[in-house]
């Protein structure tokens, strides 16, 4: 009975997982289709490694992550992997700190996702660096706004989130 139990929780967090991303695609695309600007600044990819790894742990976190990464990757014209990657480390470091220090009241959200966010950035901008001889395309700059403005948005949506799942469960 348990192992049956446990493979219901693995299909619905897979299942979620896979409808987030699905969202995260659509909202990446209509983010594309008004300006690239808001491409470069929110990376909504990310906030759903970061939700998945902090809600169900480092190694779902780092699976989510190449899968986000990956899906990245395969629609940029760059190296196949480089998202993957760097979003796997991001995944896994994610939900390994937010098992040792209470990530979740707004402030330290803040903190915590623009310091994951920051990161995963400067991996794939060294990862991009040995890949390529060419400089990274910044947008003018715009792409070092991106930890910012995601780490923002990020914060807002958990904050949303997590009072609806409170009010849920009573």
């Amino acid at each position: 009975m348990p192992g049956s139990l446990f493979k219901i929780k693995l299909i619905k967090d897979l299942s979620g997982a896979f409808l987030a991303i699905i969202a995260a695609f659509i909202l990446h695309t209509l983010f594309s289709r008004i300006s690239i600007s808001y491409v470069l600044v929110f990376n909504i990819m990310n906030l759903v490694v970061l939700y998945f790894a902090v809600r169900k742990g480092e190694r779902f976190g780092a699976g989510i992550g190449t899968v986000c990464g990956l899906i990245q990757d395969s629609f940029s014209s760059g190296v196949f992997g480089i998202g993957g990657l760097s979003k796997t480390l991001m995944g896994y470091g994610a939900g390994y700190i937010s098992r040792k220090i209470n990530v979740y009241p707004l402030s330290r959200n803040f903190v915590f996702l623009l310091v994951m966010l920051t990161s995963e950035l400067i991996i794939w901008g060294l990862l991009y660096s040995f890949a390529f001889t060419e400089n990274v395309n910044t947008g003018g700059g715009l792409i070092f706004f991106q930890p910012l403005g995601t780490g923002i948005l990020g914060s807002l949506i958990f904050q949303v989130m997590r009072k609806f799942q409170v009010n849920f469960s009573h």
